[in-house]
């Protein structure tokens, strides 16, 4: 098959939407079929093959993520070089629901192809957390308005779109968020989740296109030359705990390494932090008052295939987002190393393995403290989770993963 992926974000960007779309590419591409990435980012910088990059904004970068250019023009660009798109395309398969995703489901209405939108994750979160009040609620009506004014009449022929609720839409930036995701999804022909519980709600807002849960994956390739056994925590060793994600308000870095600074053990826990974000400066503040230096190693952004050469020698992986992640491919790339995870949210209860991880009684820096404190007091543990997790580590593999991703391409 000849397969157009569209996404917003990918280039430059660390984290699980890049890093799954990469190994559906890999896993694609092995399997004969021919994949072609559209996305914003620096031309000059690109050195990946088969990856159209779309007009991209040259200063304005949020996050420091490269930020594609209105629709409109990047229809006109990708006309100039694929003039008859359905004549070197089969199906279109959307990541994202900013403007270089849009474009991508435009194409695929115009040109009357098979249309398959992955919904990765909270983008109400993303705005109420990160942005402080009255922006958040601007913004998010803003990016509503302009979602649905891009989409022009397409936008018509959605669904009745949420309302505000008790439960996850509690004010109205997360009204036009919920809004934005169901508009986008109910364009598609199908619907991906990574995970059942983001798939419920999706269908409790007003998805009505089928729905189907395909797990993100690990791309194999990363871990054929590495070794990973069953982690052990003796009771004379420092506890190694690595955080793989952004160092951000959602991911909530900063109630972790409170929970840190709390344990009675702190002096014997040594931290491994890989990301980059919005709080980098305020955790490495933090750390700098309340952990010694030595306990403690920020190494910034890492190259995705490197960073399992760090969770080799690790006894426990951390993921402290709560109501945020769909699913956290933070989660999977620790099952694949045989690693087990430190959580606090329930949901994610679907995807770590059963009794393969530990998590907090609830989402307060206390409860994560506690849940610390647990492996010194019982530090087998760590050896029981890790066994379990083991026996799981080849349900979180790209290859594991692809076959139900083709089925649906093909249906």
């Amino acid at each position: 098959m000849r397969i157009a992926l569209f996404t917003d974000i990918y280039l430059d960007i660390p984290g699980g939407i890049p890093s799954s779309i990469k190994a559906q590419k890999s896993a694609l591409q092995k399997l004969g079929h021919k994949i072609t990435i559209f996305c914003p980012g620096d031309q000059i910088n690109n050195t990946e093959k088969d990856l159209y990059i779309v007009p991209t904004h040259r200063l304005l970068r949020p996050n420091q993520a490269p930020l594609a250019k209105r629709p409109k023009r990047i229809l006109q660009s990708i006309k100039k070089e694929y003039s008859v798109f359905s004549d070197y395309f089969d199906l279109v398969h959307v990541h994202y629901e900013a403007s270089c995703s849009i474009a991508g489901v435009k194409l695929a209405k115009e040109y009357k192809l098979k249309l398959i939108q992955t919904m990765h994750g909270r983008e109400d979160i993303a705005i109420n957390t990160n942005l402080s009040a009255p922006t958040k609620y601007l913004v998010a009506r803003l990016l509503n308005i302009m979602h649905s004014i891009s989409l022009g009449r397409l936008s018509s022929k959605t669904e009745r779109l949420p309302r505000k609720d008790r439960f996850l839409i509690k004010n109205s930036v997360c009204q036009n968020m919920w809004q934005l995701m169901v508009r986008q999804a109910n364009l598609a022909d199908a619907v991906i989740s990574p995970s059942a519980h983001f798939a419920k709600n999706l269908k409790q807002y007003g998805v009505k296109k089928p729905i189907h849960v395909i797990s993100n994956g690990v791309d194999d390739s990363y871990l054929q030359n590495l070794g990973f056994s069953v982690r052990s925590f003796k009771p004379n060793e420092h506890l190694r705990i690595i955080w793989n994600s952004r160092l951000s308000k959602e991911k909530r870095i900063l109630p972790f390494l409170q929970s840190v600074a709390s344990s009675k053990h702190k002096d014997r826990i040594d931290l491994t932090i890989i990301g980059d974000g919005n709080q980098m400066q305020e955790a490495k503040n933090f750390a700098k008052s309340h952990l010694q230096s030595s306990q403690i190693k920020f190494l910034g952004i890492v190259p995705h295939e490197q960073i399992f050469n760090f969770m080799q020698n690790q006894h426990i992986s951390v993921i402290n987002s709560y109501g945020f992640d769909t699913q956290g491919m933070t989660i999977l790339e620790a099952v694949a190393c045989g690693l087990p995870v430190l959580y606090a949210d329930p949901a994610m209860d679907e995807v770590v393995p059963e009794h393969g991880g530990l998590r907090s009684s609830n989402d307060s820096v206390a409860a994560m403290t506690d849940a610390i404190d647990q492996l010194f007091a019982h530090p087998t543990i760590i050896e029981e989770m890790s066994k379990n997790v083991i026996k799981a580590k080849g349900s979180v593999l790209q290859s594991t993963q692809i076959s139900k991703l083709l089925e649906l391409y093909l249906k």
